[in-house]
């Protein structure tokens, strides 16, 4: 609502509330929301930022715009109802207020224009005038209530609800309009205003549910279209009827509660709503059970809160293996239930009754049997049944077992199967026949959740096992494996080393005694008796040897029955070898180098003794006595047990090769002795101890295995060569017996030569006949290549007799039959090559080369002799005739 603009020339401003107490009369129901009047903010300047705040801040609220709103939904009492309204400068903080005062409206909002009229002004502002010293306040023109409007009215229309006048249409002539949604802005045309009267109407029934309250502008204006009184804003409630019914928000509503659950258990919630106003008893539900199924085992098992939709149950004995489901038909009426005037619907519940582990797993049989053979693992050996009256794959139904008895070793274990709920004994380690013939095992079955409270196991939840062991034929077996001999080295052949004997486990079975063999024996040195297991040498032992390894040597041996099956076991006989001084050392190098003076001249050499502590080291060195040369030219020192160092004696000696013998003895007991030849070089050294005589290099030689290496190589390249050689010659004598042998019809004289270049004379043509095996293909002119040709062409003239081979010519007829072939051919005018004609591409005019007429051929070989071209037979009559000196 505005106040009425001031049209005095001298006027003085004062911001602030225009009122100190504004008073408003509304409607008595007040919703939440609804906007109840606009208090008027007067700003001097125009620029400050208020901030609008309400002393009852839960029941009002006070917008920017100055417009105040309800909070909440209440009912006015007959009281006036009081609050305050404050605002607040945002930047400096100055705060001004005003007190409201609100009362309920005593009747209709389309009270008379009498009763209207009596309404105090609700926004004014202050104004001083010019002419008066006192500041005077001026009332409101417009007097305009809130209107509250049923919806769904059923008319006349349009239907007139208040006049809207000002007092100034008694000294002009004023028109009015309103504007705001529902006016003139969509929905347009719901309300209209006389512009003459004032007299606003409403021109067709609203419905609250679309749009609850409309906020209208009322305009005043003269008849040039000025604005004559501020627009002041006017709402519009609408007020609500009972024209919805109950809408549950799921048609269908699922819910659970366990079994046995006891009277009052929460157990699930429907919620339906109602689009009339929730605060009126139009909006207020009430719900109830219509009906239970099953009614078993009492038709009142649940109960439902008339306001909060919550279900309970209230009677006992829910059980899931009797009922599982039951459905609830839900009634929700508005009107807090009245069932006279109250709009109703329906939905259904479903409650599903879940399981809880009251029944217990219980065998199907008192004792279940089975057997295994003996020595077997993972073995399914029996299978344990049981029911549960608990819903099937849930932690209730599915079943675990334990063994109680019977199985102090762990032999044996129990799975369950997922899919049957059967316990599946199994075997996890070896059972021997011989110690256990029969297992009698305690089990007893549980679920894999708690039972429920107040429930205990039945007898039918344990049952007994008894398993059979099953004997089968079982290897023998060594004892001990491995077995340990130490035996010194060196034991002949023959010798009783020791015996290898097995067991067989099998005491209860009827069969012959074990029979032995040798499975493993590297150096072929033992036989072990087939029957009684002895051991005995077949050559002598050897620690030295390559398949002795830390004194060990290892030998496997078979043990096989004969039941059924066969069965065999194998042993291990690890013979430790003790040393023995069965080994002379030798000395290491065998070739040495030194120089021809005495400084340097030093070889150091090594001991070298197969044999082990305390048959070697430390070792003696020494030069035998003779020849006497030795000791002349040389002499030994040892540097250590293992270690000496050999030296000339003398200041000179020759370069050459010398053979020093060496005596070594080693400290067994008894002593073993050699003496070692080593072989050393003698050179001319330079101040470093190196040789620098090409000697030195010649002097070392090869060794016998690098001679024997080159020999071999040499004599195999030999024996490649020959070979090829052999090859050659054969490939030659098949070729020429493949050409004496030619059958007439694949004579290749006959064929045509085709060339692709200009080839020179005869003389230069090297023909190679065994290529022209095709004497009738002649290609086609079409595929021959553009350019320089040459085209044998093959002269017209009756074809000779050529002499028939016969099918198995004797030898002494080839000779002939040659010389006649020869002879037609030589006669014969139609066999290759012919006198060719070449062919050229012409070249144009005014070539560069000249005739080839021009070209002297006389002016070579002149002077040669060209009667040889009569000795060559027909086909080079022509050249004999042109070079050999004839008239023509």
């Amino acid at each position: 609502q505005a106040p009425i603009k001031a049209t005095c020339e001298d006027m003085s401003c004062k911001t602030g509330f225009p009122e100190d107490v504004h008073s408003a009369v509304v409607s008595r129901s007040v919703h939440g929301g609804q906007p109840l009047l606009n208090v008027r903010f007067q700003s001097c300047d125009g620029n400050k930022k208020i901030h609008f705040g309400s002393s009852e801040p839960e029941d009002f609220r006070v917008g920017e715009d100055g417009v105040v709103y309800a909070e909440r939904s209440f009912q006015l009492s007959a009281e006036p109802t009081e609050f305050v309204v404050s605002a607040q400068d945002k930047e400096t903080q100055e705060e001004w207020q005003m007190r409201v005062k609100l009362t309920p409206e005593p009747a209709f909002a389309g009270a008379s224009e009498k009763d209207q009229k009596k309404i105090e002004d609700i926004i004014f502002p202050w104004q001083q005038y010019k002419h008066s010293s006192p500041l005077k306040r001026q009332k409101r023109d417009w007097v305009i209530p809130p209107i509250n409007l049923p919806e769904n009215s059923r008319g006349p229309f349009p239907q007139e609800l208040v006049r809207i006048r000002s007092d100034r249409d008694k000294s002009l002539s004023l028109r009015y309009s309103v504007t705001g949604p529902g006016a003139d802005q969509p929905p347009t045309g719901i309300f209209i205003i006389n512009p003459i009267s004032g007299q606003l109407s409403v021109t067709k029934p609203l419905d609250r549910e679309q749009i609850a309250s409309f906020h209208l502008r009322a305009h005043a204006v003269d008849v040039n279209g000025n604005q004559v009184e501020n627009p002041i804003d006017i709402v519009i409630n609408v007020i609500d009827m009972n024209d919805n019914r109950p809408e549950f928000l799921h048609q269908v509503w699922n819910g659970t509660v366990p079994e046995g659950s006891k009277p009052g258990t929460y157990v699930m919630t429907v919620t339906a709503i109602d689009a009339d106003d929730p605060n009126a008893q139009n909006g207020m539900l009430r719900y109830r059970i219509l009906s239970q199924a099953p009614s078993s085992p009492s038709p009142n098992m649940f109960t439902i809160n008339n306001e909060t939709g919550d279900i309970i149950t209230v009677a006992a004995g829910l059980d899931r293996e009797k009922v599982q489901q039951y459905t609830l038909i839900i009634q929700a009426t508005d009107m807090e239930g009245n069932p006279t005037y109250g709009l109703s619907n329906t939905a259904t519940a479903v409650i599903s009754v879940t399981d809880v582990n009251d029944n217990p797993p219980e065998f199907t049989a008192m004792t279940f049997y089975g057997e295994v053979p003996e020595n077997r693992v993972d073995v399914i050996v029996a299978n344990l049944t049981v029911t549960d009256k608990d819903q099937p794959h849930t932690p209730a139904w599915n079943a675990m077992y334990r063994m109680t008895g019977g199985d102090p070793t762990g032999r044996f274990t129990i799975l369950t199967d997922p899919n049957s709920n059967d316990g599946l004994v199994t075997v996890v380690k070896p059972i021997d026949f011989e110690t256990n013939r029969m297992f009698v095992l305690t089990v007893a079955a549980e679920n894999q959740v708690p039972l429920a409270k107040g429930i205990q196991h039945p007898p039918q939840s344990t049952a007994t096992v008894s398993i059979t062991v099953i004997d089968v034929n079982e290897s023998p077996y060594f004892v001990p494996n491995p077995k340990l001999v130490r035996q010194e080295e060196g034991l002949l052949a023959g010798s009783v080393l020791t015996t290898f004997t097995a067991q067989d486990p099998d005491r209860y079975m009827q069969q012959t005694s074990l029979r032995y063999s040798k499975l493993s024996d590297p150096a072929n040195w033992l036989k072990i008796d087939p029957v009684n297991g002895q051991i005995t040498t077949t050559a002598v032992l050897d620690r030295e040897s390559i398949y002795v390894q830390n004194n060990m040597y290892n030998a496997t041996f078979l043990a096989s029955d004969n039941g059924i099956p066969p069965m065999s076991g194998t042993g291990t006989l690890q013979i430790y070898l003790l040393d023995i001084n069965d080994n002379a050392p030798q000395v290491n190098p065998k070739e040495a180098t030194t120089c021809e003076t005495l400084q340097p001249n030093a070889i150091n050499i090594t001991a070298v003794d197969p044999d082990i502590d305390p048959n070697a080291g430390p070792f003696a060195f020494e030069l035998p006595e003779t020849p006497a040369s030795i000791k002349r030219n040389w002499t030994i020192v040892r540097i250590s047990g293992d270690h000496a160092q050999l030296s000339l004696k003398i200041r000179f000696l020759e370069a050459g090769i010398y053979d020093v013998p060496i005596v070594i003895t080693d400290s067994g007991n008894p002593h073993a002795s050699s003496t070692s030849v080593l072989k050393v070089k003698v050179c001319q050294c330079d101040i470093n101890g190196d040789c620098t005589d090409v000697d030195r290099i010649v002097g070392a030689g090869l060794g016998t295995g690098a001679i024997i290496a080159i020999l071999l190589c040499i004599i195999i390249l030999l024996i490649l060569v020959l070979m090829f050689v052999v090859w050659m010659k054969r490939r030659d004598k098949e070729r020429q017996a493949k050409q004496l042998l030619i059958d007439p019809e694949d004579d290749v004289r006959d064929n045509i030569l085709k060339y692709d270049e200009e080839g020179g004379g005869e003389e230069d043509q090297d023909y190679d006949l065994s290529q022209l095996q095709q004497p009738d293909t002649v290609e086609p002119d079409a595929i021959k290549p553009v350019g320089i040709r040459r085209l044998d062409e093959r002269p017209i003239h009756a074809e000779p007799q050529y002499p028939v081979r016969s099918a198995a010519p004797h030898p002494g007829d080839i000779g002939d039959f040659i010389n006649e072939g020869l002879k037609a051919a030589d006669n014969d005018p139609t066999a290759p090559p012919y006198d060719s004609l070449l062919v050229f591409d012409y070249e144009g005019s005014g070539s560069t080369a000249g005739s080839l007429s021009s070209l002297n051929s006389s002016s070579s070989g002149g002077e040669q002799d060209y009667d040889y071209l009569n000795d060559w037979g027909p086909r080079f009559k022509k050249l004999a005739d042109m070079y050999g000196g004839g008239d023509d």
